[in-house]
């Protein structure tokens, strides 16, 4: 029987990840540092230059490793052979959960890239993906619920809604928001 091979290194790149990943949640873009993150991986700072390039390219991993996790689970969740309001309503509970980890590397991220060109398009890749998603998700719910707006225009919809959700829960403001969540949820199990 053979064993899949782990390239040179990869349990190095995994610990920064990993690192930058808690620390990013944690104290946040602007408290990290290749010593921070290399000193909370217990490796040799130059080994983030040396696979990654920066700092803000090894956070940039961060939110794409993170997000193929999520993704995968998502294209799970809506390829399962159940009614959509069942769908609808993991989803939210994903969104509305204790752990507000994928939330604040995606906003963390998001805000860095308003200054750093370099970074837009990869976060925009991340951005599609979930769009891509959601869209194959909504296609046939929508046309079932008689949903008169454009796929495009809805899914728009649901992400900026997602995003809505996400900034107000990072500041501890949940008003109104278990009560969007059941009207929502009324309306979908009408």
């Amino acid at each position: 029987m053979s064993k899949t091979a782990v390239r040179p290194g990869h349990e190095t790149e995994q610990a920064l990840l990993d690192a930058a990943e808690r620390l990013l949640v944690e104290n946040g873009a602007a408290g990290i540092t290749t010593r921070r993150v290399a000193e909370e991986a217990g490796a040799n700072h130059g080994l983030v230059h040396y696979y990654f390039g920066s700092v803000e390219q090894l956070l940039v991993r961060v939110l794409e490793r993170f997000t193929e996790r999520l993704i995968d689970r998502q294209r799970e969740l809506y390829a399962a052979d159940m009614p959509f309001v069942e769908k609808w309503r993991t989803a939210m509970r994903y969104l509305v959960s204790e752990d507000a980890t994928y939330e604040k590397i995606w906003l963390e991220l998001q805000a860095l890239a308003w200054n750093r060109p370099e970074m837009r398009e990869r976060l925009a890749a991340v951005n599609a993906e979930w769009r891509a998603v959601l869209t194959a998700a909504f296609e046939q719910p929508r046309r079932e619920l008689g949903i008169e707006m454009p796929l495009d225009a809805l899914v728009s919809l649901v992400m900026t809604f997602n995003i809505g959700i996400i900034v107000e829960r990072l500041g501890d403001i949940e008003t109104g928001h278990e009560e969007l969540l059941d009207w929502i949820d009324g309306w979908l199990s009408s």
